[in-house]
């Protein structure tokens, strides 16, 4: 199984929306923890390590290029 990169959500923004209201009232601390835990409970649903290995490749390369200068 590939990693979905299209939303699979019938309303995208709720999920969105969700997300961010889970962080209301979290210090940064906590936000970061809630994120952690979130992410392990997400990959434990996916349940499959290659799966796994692709999206942490597209969220490391997420990162990078909004890390990189922009010319």
């Amino acid at each position: 199984m590939a990693v979905s990169t299209t939303s699979n959500f019938a309303r995208p923004d709720d999920a969105f929306r969700l997300i961010v209201e889970a962080h209301r009232g979290l210090n940064d601390e906590d936000s970061a923890t809630f994120d952690a835990a979130l992410v392990l409970v997400l990959a434990n649903h996916i349940g499959d390590i290659e799966v796994l290995r692709d999206a942490i490749a597209l969220a490391r390369h997420g990162v990078a290029q909004q890390a990189a200068p922009q010319s």
